[in-house]
């Protein structure tokens, strides 16, 4: 990898009452095409998300989180999506969507490492 690369990052939001509209993050999602990257990283502050529900439905949104990870891994874990590239997968994640986990908008930058980046997002935006 020589000098840096364009990124695009999203972050990953719990909603537990979407009609309320209020939202702890919980993850990134960080795409580098450049160097066929996509991966996410999830920390889930339970008590901050019992503040907004205290009968959040937690093991259903950790099975989410779970699931947006794999489905950047690839491969099984990906289920459907097990053959689509990275900036496919990415765009279907980061699509807009009413559920108790979304994807906020997309962001962009430079790196030089992308799954660094994703490290280095992780705990700048929602540890």
């Amino acid at each position: 990898m020589n000098g840096r690369d364009v990124f695009e990052y999203a972050l990953v939001r719990v909603v537990p009452r979407i009609e309320r509209g209020e939202m702890i993050n919980a993850g990134v999602l960080v795409y580098c095409r450049a160097q066929s990257y996509v991966g996410a990283r999830v920390h889930l502050d339970e008590a901050r998300l019992r503040c907004l529900d205290a009968e959040v439905d937690v093991e259903g949104v950790r099975a989410a989180l779970r699931g947006y990870q794999g489905i950047c891994e690839g491969g099984d874990r990906a289920g459907q999506a097990a053959d689509d590239d990275p900036g496919r997968r990415f765009r279907w994640l980061t699509a807009p969507r009413s559920t108790i986990v979304q994807s906020g908008p997309i962001h962009t930058g430079l790196t030089a490492d992308a799954r660094r980046e994703a490290d280095r997002l992780l705990e700048l935006l929602v540890r």
